[in-house]
């Protein structure tokens, strides 16, 4: 920010003014330069995502985002009370932290999509929390005397983390000086209380809004304030360095802060965020780390890992929040800019195609509390065996449960478009996740545009189109599957190229007109060894499971806002589900079939499947239900005396119930 600039933007901090709003992308480029500039400041990441707003989704992937906009995300302000009569909003319902979540998701699904009606309606909801900020720097839900009583300063944290997000997409600089006249509050207050609860556990997720304004203003009370968060904040390092995380909470068992599965999916960027202030190399390899130990004692072969709602071991009967699958997500794509690490990529990508889309109903009007692996039916069910939630944690609905995934269910798929594409230092592209999409950018005063024409992850090819409106040089890094051994990739009508699988692929040239590239991701497939034994199929990004018949019938008819489509749901299965496999152990790609199909308009949805994949098995009349779920798989090879029979398994996420890891058969 130039000298100028700074000085009136401080001015308009002390006195509330608003300013001309700046384009998000050249407030980018600015930002990018500037960060550069700043020894001693900040430690520079790897990648910078694109302003919000730069990428577009396409095919099917668009398709699925405009499901999600007419759905609960787009219309939930309309009726669900607290968030459309929150307090943030100028009601009298809630006034912590529903709102907050509420925009964190429909910011970006608003701006990838240019949804006009959606974007009119944040810009009142933004303009009205900016107008209703105190002079003391706080929002209006915050307590007149919060003295009185301490405030766990979590909401704030979050609201000011949406509220960035819509300054850079619209360059409002109200809203940004709105966000350092809070966060200066926040600095204050933390010499009063330091941090608890909530926010204690989440400190990290404010340093998202004050890196933000620092790389805008240059302000060192900036760094201070992350410092204090730091310090304030919970230990992560040192709780993983101990016992009690490996071990499962017991069931109906003892809710604690340091093992709860939201709080942890934050925690995953906790210390890669930490290491832009503190440059230490070790806080940057924390977080591969902590994922390795959640893998090993909690992992799910939907790329999660298990929390109902705290850590809860392998086995596939227990649950994960959705809430945890959405912070993920984003934990990732803050990691991959960070680190640059490809590893982080191939993980998004396993969460988004599995475990986001199997918690969602496929039209998008309802949800899960929590997703099992081995969900053959979703029911009131009083006798589960969560840790610690509740019976209707995992029927389709409005609120099961609890409402704080009805209001952060919202960011999964906007921010996983969002963060498709990054640039690089050296003003290059980086493709961290594939999906259909469309990158807008500039290089030395070329406009360029490049575009993923693709049904990954239900098919390995994938055409890649750069257009540049004048001739530039720059480099286009493309990550290249750890799963995709054989990967090749071919410029316009050159030679294939063989690709190192588990990378980065660096192709720079000079760019003019429209250059097209094929790239090929040779998906295998293979089977796992799971939890008592079991076996689950995997090919490429996706896991696959039983397909089921099923039956939903309504519930809850009688409670507020339980209107239909946004109403609540029980389902089961129609046909069995308790299946052994047959598998060939020295070649398993003899064992499975693969069939392409159309990819449907509802993506995600049993009917929908892009790919379905043929199997036999034998059903096995000792596994039943068991506490209202399906019994825990039989360890150890199992026989049976049932008929052989063809089974059709379609994606994880294209499933409202399922088997996915199945007892193996004796030969």
């Amino acid at each position: 920010m130039s000298r100028m600039k700074r000085r009136n933007f401080l001015a308009g901090l002390a006195a509330g003014a608003t300013t001309m709003a700046v384009s998000p992308l050249a407030a980018a480029e600015a930002t990018m330069s500037s960060a550069a500039s700043q020894p001693g400041g900040l430690a520079e990441p790897e990648f910078r995502p694109l302003p919000l707003g730069s990428i577009q989704p396409e095919g099917w992937l668009r398709r699925q985002l405009r499901l999600q906009a007419d759905g609960l995300s787009g219309h939930l302000d309309e009726f669900w009370p607290d968030v459309s009569q929150s307090q943030w909003f100028g009601g009298k319902a809630e006034g912590w932290e529903r709102a907050p979540y509420w925009l964190d998701g429909a910011i970006p699904l608003a701006w990838v999509l240019d949804d006009q009606p959606l974007k009119e309606k944040i810009h009142r909801h933004l303009a009205h929390i900016v107008a209703n900020q105190r002079a003391d720097g706080w929002y209006a839900p915050y307590p007149a005397d919060a003295s009185a009583k301490a405030y766990d300063l979590w909401s704030m944290l979050l609201a000011n983390k949406a509220l960035v997000q819509y300054h850079e997409a619209t360059g409002d600089a109200a809203v940004l000086q709105a966000v350092a006249r809070n966060l200066q509050a926040i600095r204050l207050a933390l010499d009063r209380t330091p941090l608890f609860g909530w926010g204690r556990y989440r400190w990290f997720e404010g340093l998202i809004p004050v890196y933000y304004v620092y790389e805008k203003t240059g302000e060192g009370w900036l760094l201070d304030l992350a410092r204090k968060l730091h310090e304030q904040g919970f230990d992560y390092r040192k709780f993983y360095g101990g016992e009690d995380v490996t071990v499962p909470t017991p069931r109906r068992g003892l809710w604690k802060w340091d093992k709860h599965v939201v709080n942890t999916a934050m925690a995953i960027k906790a210390y890669g965020m930490a290491w832009r202030l503190t440059r230490a190399e070790n806080d940057r390899t924390v977080p591969a780390r902590l994922l390795a130990m959640l893998d090993r004692y909690h992992g799910q072969v939907n790329g999660m890992f298990t929390g109902d709602e705290c850590l809860a071991g392998k086995s596939p009967t227990q649950g994960t929040e959705l809430c945890a699958v959405v912070e993920t997500m984003y934990s990732l794509e803050q990691l991959i800019a960070l680190t640059g690490r490809a590893a982080f990529g191939d993980r998004l990508e396993r969460i988004a195609y599995n475990a986001l889309p199997a918690t969602f109903a496929p039209d998008m009007w309802s949800h899960q509390y929590d997703q099992q692996v081995n969900q053959v039916q979703c029911t009131i069910n009083p006798d589960h065996m969560w840790s610690t939630n509740g019976p209707d944690s995992n029927i389709f609905g409005l609120e099961p449960n609890f409402g704080c995934c009805t209001s952060n269910l919202h960011q999964g798929w906007p921010k996983y478009a969002a963060h498709l594409w990054m640039r690089t230092a050296e003003q290059g592209l980086a493709a961290v996740a594939y999906a259909p999409s469309t990158a807008q950018f500039k290089v030395r005063g070329a406009a360029v545009r490049v575009t993923l024409a693709t049904d990954y992850p239900f098919r390995e090819t994938l055409k890649l189109t750069v257009r540049a409106d004048q001739p530039v040089r720059f480099p286009l890094w493309l990550r290249v599957p750890t799963w995709a051994a054989g990967a090749s990739l071919r410029v316009a009508d050159g030679a294939e190229t063989t690709l190192q699988h588990g990378t980065f692929h660096r192709l720079e040239q000079e760019w003019k007109g429209g250059t097209e590239i094929n790239l090929r991701f040779p998906m295998r497939a293979k089977f796992t060894w799971r939890y008592n034994g079991a076996i689950a199929w995997e090919r490429g990004p996706l896991a696959y499971s039983l397909k089921l018949g099923e039956n939903r019938t309504r519930v809850n008819a009688d409670k507020p806002h339980r209107e239909l489509p946004h109403g609540d749901f029980e389902i089961r299965p129609t046909t069995p589900w308790n299946y052994g496999l047959l598998v060939d152990e020295a070649q398993p790609e003899k064992s499975i079939v693969f069939e392409e199909q159309p990819v449907g308009e509802k993506p995600f949805s049993p009917e929908g499947a892009g790919v379905v994949a043929k199997v036999r098995g034998r059903k096995l009349p000792q596994w039943k239900l068991e506490h209202g779920w399906a019994g825990e798989p039989p360890p150890g090879p199992q026989s049976s005396k049932e008929p052989l029979e063809d089974l059709t398994l379609i994606p994880y996420g294209c499933t409202n119930i399922r088997v996915t890891e199945f007892p193996l058969l004796k030969s």
